[in-house]
């Protein structure tokens, strides 16, 4: 009888990673479905409203290299959760949230306002996520993918190796620049500032992608990451190049070395392997929410739910505030942070038999409307809540593209955490860039690297 539920499951599990929609579901995205698979309606209650095409248009006075105006300056606070009265919004909160108020209770505090579902993305990704639903399917156990470019290859999911990948693949622009810095304040609060200078080329979301090229090229990005400051770490530099069937070949990586003025082959940049300069406050697929090959996990999409996340966080990523500001003991200030109540899938992955990482189980919070991982809740071996982590996140409308302006991981048994993406003090990210696969070579890392 055992051996018959095992049989049928695994039955069960190579149909789903394989399942491709009829073009008749397919085709109520951008009907009762948005272009991304979101459901277009409003909730029940109407606190989270229809959604009527997100952000297309800049702010007025908005100018491509400043700091994103607030859109929803003028909105105020609807209620604030505390410690002493979380147990009212308990049906909103995951489990790691609740956590934070039980160990912060004299400082943690989320303020909550009006939900504005303005995540949207350009007319090309709608237009191909809308293609790839009928014929996008999981390859390699999982580990890759295939039939599908440019935009989310599975918008109506049937299981949660799918929904992470719509994750992993969301669009957030074509070539990017950026620079921006970490922090990992200790107890106390005291910290060393990290800049870095960043290169993204997305080749899985550019306009011109085929399938065929995709296939052949087997590559969904290049990254390009080097340290600018504090002295010590100048010119150390990090190069990544993301494939999209990682059974055939996995994510290749190179680091340049300061002191050794050497790029060497990193293979060991992946899974739980400390991130790059983070105090040990996070795993290499931390990075982004979560990054790289699933297949570590066993993947399940529990469902939908409506949680509470930070959203349209204008306001954090502002260049009237320090980092001082943001950077305070325990927690960035809760003063900054915009909460919303909003639909999300609910994945959990659960570490399979026989494999190895410092997280047993990571239950992922994806944003319906732009498939980003908005909070996660990250549990040690001992099945006890060991990380605590969240997206903050606007519409960079120039694009259009959701996306995060500030990473937080809340690490609970040393009670501190590392920032990633404060640029509040540095220059906007620039995604007019006009970036080549050449610059993405370790002869490139060297000349980066350098100082």
């Amino acid at each position: 009888m055992k051996q018959h539920s095992l049989l049928s499951l695994a039955v069960m599990l190579a149909f789903t990673a394989n399942a491709k929609v009829s073009q008749q579901e397919a085709d109520q995205l951008g009907k009762n479905l948005t272009p991304l698979g979101a459901e277009q309606a409003a909730n029940a209650d109407g606190s989270i409203p229809e959604w009527n095409g997100g952000l297309t248009q800049p702010v007025a006075g908005y100018e491509k290299g400043m700091h994103h105006p607030d859109p929803y300056s003028q909105d105020k606070v609807l209620y604030t959760i505390t410690n002493a009265n979380k147990s009212q919004y308990q049906k909103f909160l995951t489990l790691g949230q609740n956590k934070l108020f039980e160990t912060y209770p004299d400082s943690f505090k989320m303020n909550v306002y009006q939900t504005h579902r303005s995540a949207s993305n350009p007319q090309f990704v709608y237009d191909a996520t809308k293609a790839n639903a009928s014929r996008a399917e999981l390859v390699a156990n999982g580990n890759g993918i295939s039939g599908a470019s440019i935009g989310v290859p599975f918008p109506i999911p049937a299981n949660g190796l799918e929904a992470i990948w719509n994750h992993i693949l969301r669009f957030r622009g074509v070539d990017i620049e950026t620079a921006r810095s970490q922090a990992a304040p200790t107890a106390g609060g005291s910290y060393t500032l990290v800049e870095t200078a960043e290169e993204i080329r997305f080749q899985y979301s550019r306009p011109e992608m085929t399938l065929d090229k995709l296939k052949d090229e087997n590559t969904l990005f290049f990254f390009k990451q080097v340290v600018t400051q504090p002295a010590r770490l100048a010119g150390t530099a990090l190069l990544v190049k993301e494939t999209m069937d990682q059974e055939a070949q996995p994510r290749q990586a190179w680091t340049y070395n300061t002191g050794q003025r050497r790029v060497r082959k990193a293979p060991n940049v992946a899974f739980d392997t400390p991130g790059t300069v983070s105090d040990g406050l996070r795993t290499t697929d931390d990075f982004d929410m979560f990054n790289g090959s699933p297949s570590r996990y066993n993947w399940e999409l529990v469902g939908k739910q409506e949680v509470l996340i930070p959203y349209n966080d204008y306001r954090l990523h502002s260049d009237k505030l320090d980092y001082e500001d943001i950077l305070t003991p325990g927690h960035i200030n809760p003063d900054l942070v915009r909460w919303e109540k909003h639909r999300v899938w609910h994945v959990k992955a659960t570490l399979k038999p026989g494999m190895r990482h410092i997280y047993k189980t990571r239950d992922f919070y994806l944003d319906e409307d732009s498939w980003q991982v908005s909070v996660a809740d990250l549990y040690d071996n001992r099945d006890e809540l060991y990380r605590v982590a969240f997206a903050h996140g606007l519409n960079y409308y120039e694009v259009p593209t959701h996306w995060s302006t500030l990473e937080v991981f809340h690490d609970l048994q040393s009670r501190r955490y590392i920032a990633m993406g404060l640029d509040n003090e540095g220059r906007m990210y620039n995604f007019d860039a006009k970036l080549s696969s050449s610059s993405f070579t370790p002869a490139a890392l060297r000349r980066k690297g350098i100082r």
